[in-house]
């Protein structure tokens, strides 16, 4: 694709993680590890004199937070908490002093108001959000500076305003407030582990999407935490990746101990499982809907700690060096990445990367146009009569959640399987057949528990994957046929 499409393409792609990214900091973990009924008994100059501690943002006036504070006394008091409902609240796990507690409260509801104005890059770029628009052959913009229906100059400098916003944003709420959190809960990054294999497919192209050498954020498996080796990824090799389903309401044509190739994937549900509702399941049998990937029959992890390690163990210096840095501001080892504090961690940390990186982008899109070169698109695989009569295609990219993949087989220039293992599969799945499990049931093993009917730390780790279950499963309906298909003449 031309070289301006790639541009705007890892445009978009950053403003996904980043917008991604905080909303599951603030929105879907940080609650996690933030007491907001605590904030109630904050005093508000103290939390201003810590937010002005840590960050230059400007919202640190003891005035701001005492307002804070009566909206919360708001929700509390009229016995509807609305967004902060359903919390542990009180609970013995909690660690962070009331004023903390403020502190992370407000920045909650400021991180509500700046995630919707970072993804307008997607509507100027791609048409919408969710699910911006990219293109075969390049993106569905124009670039005309003069033109009020293209990429104009305006919506350049709009761009431009939401990265430098972005950048402010991170750098003096995400990092400050994560950084802050992490302090009080170092236990954290020996809890947690679980696996100690990681897989990333890359992305970011620098110099197109086959030379993933020129990735921002590089390909490849880590084994056994060895980060002086970064083996080779393969997503066109039927031996690397593997789909199983022992423990899955699935079966094969072959058999339930096989492992098949996305190429070769087959979808056949085999339901086995209790009537609903039920309160267990047979965990020795089936007990998922989720499909076992492997990577050359070893279970891997997925997501930003698997990106960074990935990175890291490839001598990538922008990754060392912002790990480098987190590590020496919290005073913890470089094992504490393996832990469910590590994942968390490793998410703002990637965030801080890829909003700078926007801004080289940006910064060498408008370059580009101011050279002349305006070019988004390139037609030479447009026309379906181009297309081979019979093929089989892998896209390999990194979704927020971690390697996302899509197989497809053409044969007689439609359709013939289409199979794809999205991040949270890798991570949620069940033990494959040699009963070794996955990411998510791995990291649970050890994990302490203060009260068995209030498990936050259950919650905590679980939470540090950014689960996406939904992803991962096929829908029907109870007669087991499609609740929405498309035919295409």
């Amino acid at each position: 694709v031309p070289k301006n499409a790639e541009l705007i393409r890892n445009l978009m792609f950053g403003t996904q993680f980043c917008q991604d990214h905080v909303v599951h900091f603030y929105h879907l973990h940080a609650l996690d590890w933030v007491d907001v009924v605590s904030a109630l008994s904050a005093d508000p100059k103290e939390t201003s004199r810590i937010a002005k501690s840590i960050s230059k943002w400007p919202k640190t006036s003891p005035a701001y937070f005492a307002g804070i504070q009566q909206r919360v006394k708001t929700f509390v008091e009229s016995g509807q908490l609305g967004i902060f409902a359903n919390g542990y609240w009180g609970h013995p796990a909690y660690k962070l002093p009331p004023e903390v507690n403020l502190l992370a409260v407000a920045h909650y509801l400021e991180a509500l108001e700046w995630q919707k104005e970072i993804v307008k890059i997607h509507t100027i770029f791609g048409g919408k959000n969710p699910h911006p628009n990219y293109l075969v052959g390049g993106v569905p913009c124009s670039i005309n500076l003069d033109e009020v229906s293209a990429i104009n100059s305006e919506r350049l400098n709009h761009v431009g305003k939401l990265i430098d916003d972005a950048i402010e944003f991170v750098e003096q709420v995400y990092i400050p407030d994560l950084m802050a959190i992490a302090g009080f809960y170092k236990e954290w990054g020996a809890i947690g582990s679980g696996l100690k294999n990681y897989l990333a497919y890359g992305d970011l192209p620098t110099r197109g999407y086959n030379q993933p050498e020129g990735f921002k954020f590089p390909r490849g498996a880590i084994l056994d935490r060895n980060l002086n080796e970064v083996h080779e990824v393969n997503g066109k090799d039927k031996e690397e990746i593997k789909e199983y389903i022992a423990h899955s309401w699935y079966k094969y044509t072959a058999g339930d101990e096989v492992g098949l190739h996305p190429w070769d994937g087959e979808t056949e549900f085999n339901y086995t499982g209790p009537k609903p509702p039920y309160r267990y399941l047979n965990v020795q049998g089936k007990y998922s809907w989720l499909k076992t990937p492997r990577w050359k029959e070893h279970p891997m992890e997925v997501g930003p700690l698997a990106r960074l390690l990935v990175a890291y163990a490839k001598g990538q210096t922008e990754v060392k060096e912002v790990v480098t840095e987190a590590l020496q501001r919290l005073n913890v080892p470089v094992t504490a990445l393996f832990s469910t504090l590590g994942r968390t961690a490793a998410r703002g940390l990637e965030t801080r990367l890829v909003v700078h990186w926007m801004k080289a982008f940006y910064d060498e899109l408008v370059a580009n146009i101011k050279n002349g070169d305006t070019r988004t698109f390139n037609d030479e695989k447009w026309d379906p009569s181009t297309w081979p009569v019979e093929a089989e295609g892998v896209g390999l990219s990194e979704a927020p959640r971690g390697a996302l993949a899509h197989w497809i087989r053409i044969k007689d220039r439609k359709i013939d399987n289409y199979q794809l293992v999205v991040p949270s599969t890798w991570n949620a799945s069940p033990k494959d057949p040699k009963g070794n499990r996955s990411a998510y049931e791995a990291s649970l093993i050890g994990t302490p528990i203060a009260n068995r009917e209030q498990p936050v730390e259950i919650l905590r780790t679980i939470h540090s994957f950014d689960p996406c279950i939904a992803c991962a499963v096929h829908l029907y309906d109870p007669e087991g046929k499609h609740i929405h298909q498309l035919t295409v003449n």
